[in-house]
């Protein structure tokens, strides 16, 4: 049976390896008798599972020693809460609003700290990344938060800024939670990231935390105890119950990622390579045409989430009830934006992305 091509923004589609192997060690984990949901965060079995899982992790992305990597969970939003608890001090950050999630990120931090807006473009409808020549950095501010891909306005920072080329001391945070994995992190410039496992990880209720070491003991005193990094770092992720079968999820995606392989590369620059084939084929064909269009600056592109719009709106009902019978399922666009969008992380295969565009193209063709 051929599985219908899922665009969902998140949860998102997962790689069908994985989901097989997940089945057939539901009931019984490697000869231990017991399925992942039910062993104890503290057994050598799932100890044993987190280790690989963090160490894949790590070998992926290349992240430095310097560097704690968490298993949380609270997801993308709960980190908005989460990093200024750990990283603000209680004084400024500068945020750069390009999208949705650096409103929220802003909003949420104006509870524990004083957030301060360096740059948006917002008034351009958060279709483009603020350049950083034009940012204004406090010079007193305990971070500068980026949301470096903008799941909702399909708005992705391709170059991370070198902030201490711009003259600041502050460390640069990250939520990479809809491109984590999709590309490769220039860890030089980075404080801290975070990113909710949902979209190119696995389930729902994972969240993973990249800090450097010497950021982690500076929480306020309000923070909670199971969302203190030195705490959490100092358990190896286990000063609470963390979300195991997520995490036992993710440790087969990491080694699904592992095994890639697309001209010549392997692993992790396989699937960018992969990635912006995927993205271009289907941008290259929004903009030949005269019926769909996507309205972000091309240098701002996202290759994960791409939003379109049907010139005439009154069709979009039309072609959502096609897509579906076709099995291109969730192209609904969020409801803030409307129109569509199709989110291609690293699940979905190139196959997926030239069926949509057939479809595009017949319906084009159709109501025209």
């Amino acid at each position: 049976m051929t599985r219908p091509y899922n665009f969902s923004a998140g949860p998102a589609a997962m790689p069908e390896e994985v989901l097989e192997l997940a089945a057939a060690e539901m009931l019984d984990w490697h000869g231990s008798g017991m399925g992942v949901m039910e062993m104890s965060h503290r057994g050598s079995e799932f100890i044993s599972i987190y280790e690989q899982a963090a160490s894949d992790f790590r070998e992926l992305l290349n992240i430095p020693q310097e560097f704690k990597i968490l298993f949380m969970q609270g997801g993308g939003l709960g980190e908005n809460a989460i990093v200024p608890l750990n990283l603000s001090k209680g004084g400024c950050v500068d945020f750069v609003l390009s999208g949705s999630w650096g409103q929220k990120s802003y909003k949420e931090a104006a509870k524990y700290a004083k957030p301060l807006i360096a740059a948006s473009s917002e008034e351009a409808g958060f279709t483009f990344f603020p350049n950083p020549s034009t940012w204004s950095l406090n010079d007193s501010s305990s971070y500068v938060h980026l949301c470096t891909n903008e799941t909702i306005h399909g708005v992705e920072c391709h170059t991370l800024p070198d902030l201490r080329s711009m003259g600041s001391k502050a460390p640069l945070v990250i939520d990479f939670s809809s491109h984590v994995l999709s590309r490769s992190v220039d860890w030089s410039r980075v404080g801290a990231a975070f990113a909710g496992a949902q979209k190119n990880i696995g389930p729902a209720g994972l969240t993973l935390v990249v800090v450097r070491e010497a950021l982690i003991d500076q929480a306020l005193d309000i923070c909670p105890s199971a969302f203190n990094y030195k705490l959490v770092a100092g358990a190896d992720s286990m000063y609470n119950t963390p979300p195991t079968y997520g995490i036992y999820i993710a440790g087969l995606t990491f080694q699904w990622l592992k095994r890639q392989v697309e001209n010549g590369k392997t692993g992790l620059e396989a699937i960018e390579l992969r990635n912006k084939t995927k993205s271009e084929l289907l941008y290259n064909f929004l903009d030949s045409s005269s019926f769909y269009e996507n309205k972000v600056d091309h240098l701002s592109r996202s290759r994960m989430n791409i939003p379109f719009f049907l010139k005439d709106e009154s069709r979009n009902e039309a072609f959502l009830k096609g897509a579906k019978e076709q099995g291109l399922l969730q192209l609904k666009g969020h409801k803030s934006v409307g129109g569509m969008r199709a989110s291609i992380y690293n699940a979905m295969p190139l196959k997926g992305v030239q069926v949509l565009i057939e479809y595009l193209r017949e319906f084009e063709r159709a109501h025209s």
